[in-house]
């Protein structure tokens, strides 16, 4: 095993050696003397240092920097500390940072990050915490070894970027440019090279995204203690440890492996979470009587095949044959059951048999049955159960990944579920949300720009795309949608609900009928303006063409972003709605702005609806209801937009919505289709044993598949199985073969 001895590890890294400090020898210390009269000047001042005033502060830009990295000039690092540049950097932090400025500990280390000769954001590196649980036992090391060498850690303990500056990727970006010059400007300022930087995140106020983003190791957390005096008192401030590796070896120097966390017990709450749960249960009236028995029976249960029959009969005339229905019944059971894999195949086989493989895959794609008088049937039954005239109707896009090429509306796209630009299909949905509930009522793929060009005529042909379809972006799909639903006159709706996709499109939210009003999320890069602004031409001065374009001649544009970063929004705590775990709480401001389009005012101002959730993330919606509309009927639009995001979930996680292997217009409709029936169903079993108590849509489900008419696995079904995917995977290795073959050279 190495050994950890000073002269071994400085051998080892071939850093340079340690500084000698300027101290004086202990000795000398004590043998110095005070001038006479000294101890008089003490006396008078109290023994204490004078109050650090700050200095004047220099004027700063705080005009907003916006858009992506690439379009500013390169980002520039620059040590502040013991530079012309630290007064700037004591007043950025002093004023925008929510710890303020204190003195950092030990040796210290300070940036600032500029684009262009605008600075962006500040950094400080200090000293590390002397003793901290899930860091050193992740480390491995021991007491005596942490004692020798925690020198070689350093504690990030500020980092801020500016309030105004919104530019996307910038924090993880800085933090990479700092970490690559920090081992060599600390080698040479302080004598030792760097093994490790840490960082405490607070989680009630940041997720540490832009720290993963930048390849930090969470560690875990602290137990909640700060240091006074000489021990450690609990405060209850848990925060989330971080940790970024700066020489990969050092373990080896060391000797020492990491060993696994465990926590031997959880934190107690603080004072204040507890007193808010107390407040919470004194207000709820609880009892241990609330929540009534199960009351449901296995009768009613056994029950629910025949009602699941019976509600799939009220669509019997949209289909032309008896064997139609048949293939219905079954592909909707298959959805509604308990089988992990929910496409065609194997639902054919454990509702039907081997031979209906292929019949049902015809069912979905080219069977001719009117597809369009069933969801004119799904959207009237959904009407009864959910129309309200304070109801919202609510427009969202959902991506669904895949690995092929094939199918219809494939493309490299935005993927909402991965997170990032990814090979995946994209449609757009209509729902509905009233107090009764909420269900999907319409929905579209949208297929992308380049599925129309010339090059791509025969795939469009291969996947069924109709010939007349015109390109069209998901805001204009989306109002297709609305001008079909609205023609029923069967879903009545006071609001409209959209993400920023949406959002972000003023012909959308113009387009919207009177009487209706929405609330449409927006980014927090969205431009407005707090304060009427004032706009005219500008003056003529005499030189060059006269200005004929109107411009905001006072005024000044802020985002959304920064309005919720600012002391002086007006947040107001709330409780918005009852979860399934208590009172979903949020803090909420309303505030009147006007939205600047191409750095102009729009005609009207709109409500601009911030709510800051528990984890600290900040929602923004912009909402044109009128001006004396009350809070609490903006905070009910905000629960009532919601729901579709619960649709998709619950779609995607029960009843198949992703798990389809369609791979034509047609099909991808058709199945989308039978998703709305089947979580319309659901909905239905939830309000017929509503008393017992409520069922969730999962409970529900599985009521439900415990009863569907599945085949059970007995002998002879097995062999069917196994010789259906024997032939099967025949035909499939057949196929290949003949197509690589033809991809071999000729011999000659």
């Amino acid at each position: 095993m190495a050994t950890c001895t000073m002269t071994g590890i400085r051998a080892r890294e071939r850093g340079p050696n340690r500084v000698p400090r300027a101290n004086p020898p202990l000795g000398r210390c004590g043998a110095l003397r005070l001038e006479p009269g000294a101890l008089s000047m003490l006396d008078q001042r109290g023994g204490r240092r004078p109050v650090r005033t700050a200095p004047d502060e220099a004027p700063i830009d705080v005009s907003p920097i916006c858009g992506d990295l690439q379009t500013w000039s390169p980002l520039t690092v620059q040590v502040a500390s013991q530079s012309p540049l630290e007064p700037l950097w004591d007043q950025l932090v002093r004023r925008y940072h929510y710890l303020g400025y204190q003195k950092l500990l030990g040796h210290r280390l300070k940036y600032l990050a500029f684009l262009g000769h605008r600075p962006v954001a500040a950094l400080a590196f200090s000293a590390p915490a002397r003793t901290l649980r899930v860091r050193d036992q992740w480390i491995g090391w021991s007491a005596a070894q942490r004692k020798a060498h925690l020198d070689r850690l350093v504690n990030n303990s500020r980092f801020l970027v500016l309030p105004w500056v919104t530019v996307k990727n910038l924090a993880s970006h800085v933090l990479a440019r700092t970490l690559a010059c920090l081992p060599g400007d600390w080698a040479a300022r302080c004598g030792t090279r760097l093994w490790l930087v840490e960082t405490f995140v607070d989680p009630a106020r940041f997720r540490g995204t832009c720290y993963r983003a930048a390849n930090w190791q969470a560690l875990g957390q602290t137990a909640g203690h700060g240091k006074q005096g000489r021990s450690y008192v609990y405060h209850g401030a848990i925060k989330e440890v971080y940790a970024y590796v700066l020489a990969p070896r050092f373990r080896h120097w060391l000797g020492c492996h990491p060993q696994v966390y465990c926590p031997s017990h959880r934190p107690p709450p603080s004072r204040a979470k507890m007193e808010d749960l107390q407040m919470m249960l004194r207000h709820a009236g609880w009892s241990p009587d609330l929540v009534p028995g199960m009351t449901l029976t296995e009768a009613e249960v056994a029950q629910l095949a025949d009602a699941l029959g019976q509600f799939h009969a009220q669509f019997h005339a949209c289909f032309g044959r008896i064997e139609h229905r048949r293939l219905g019944l079954a592909y909707l059971s298959g959805l509604l059951s308990n089988h992990t894999a929910k496409s065609v195949e194997p639902i054919a086989l454990a509702f039907l048999d081997a031979d209906a493989v292929r019949p049902l895959q015809r069912f979905m794609k080219a069977y001719r049955w009117d597809d369009a008088a069933m969801t004119a049937t799904h959207q009237a039954l959904l009407a009864e159960t959910l129309a309200a005239p304070d109801a919202m109707l609510t427009v969202d896009s959902c991506e669904f990944p895949k690995k092929g090429t094939e199918s219809v509306g494939v493309a490299r796209q935005y993927c909402g579920a991965r997170g990032k630009v990814e090979n995946c299909q994209s449609g757009v949905f209509v729902g509905y949300t009233s107090d009764n509930g909420y269900g999907l009522v319409a929905s579209r793929l949208y297929l992308p720009q380049s599925w129309f060009a010339p090059e791509q005529a025969e795939r469009r042909q291969d996947t069924w795309v109709p010939t007349d379809l015109p390109f069209q972006t998901k805001p204009q799909i989306a109002q297709t949608l609305l001008a079909q639903v609205a023609q029923t006159g069967r879903f009545p709706a006071t609001w409209l609900g959209c993400d920023a996709v949406f959002g972000a499109d003023w012909a959308f939210l113009d387009a919207i009928p009177p009487g209706t009003h929405y609330f449409a999320s927006v980014r927090a890069n969205t431009p407005v303006f707090r304060t009427p602004p004032r706009v005219s031409i500008p003056r003529y001065r005499g030189r060059g063409r006269k200005p004929t374009t109107p411009r905001v001649t006072r005024g000044r544009v802020q985002t959304v972003g920064m309005i919720a970063k600012s002391p002086a929004c007006p947040w107001t705590p709330v409780v918005l709605a009852e979860g399934a775990k208590g009172p979903i709480r949020a803090e909420v401001a309303a505030l009147r702005v006007t939205p600047a389009v191409g750095g102009l005012p729009r005609a009207t101002p709109v409500w601009l609806v911030l709510r800051r959730l528990e984890d600290g993330q900040v929602k923004s919606a912009f909402s044109n209801a009128p001006a004396d509309t009350p809070l609490a009927a903006l905070c009910r639009a905000a629960t009532l937009r919601w729901p579709i995001e619960q649709c998709f979930q619950d779609g995607k996680s029960q009843v198949g919505m992703g798990q389809y292997e369609h791979r034509s217009w047609p099909a991808w409709h058709r199945h989308m289709l039978y998703v709305g029936v089947a979580l319309h169903f659901l909905l239905r079993l939830r309000h017929q044993f509503k008393k017992t108590p409520a069922l969730t849509l999962p409970q529900a489900r599985l009521l439900l598949a415990a009863v569907l008419p599945c085949r059970t696995l007995t002998p002879a079904h097995a062999l069917e199985l196994v010789r259906y995917h024997t032939r099967r995977n025949y035909i499939a290795y057949r196929s290949h073969r003949k197509k690589r073959l033809a991809l071999l050279p000729e011999r000659r």
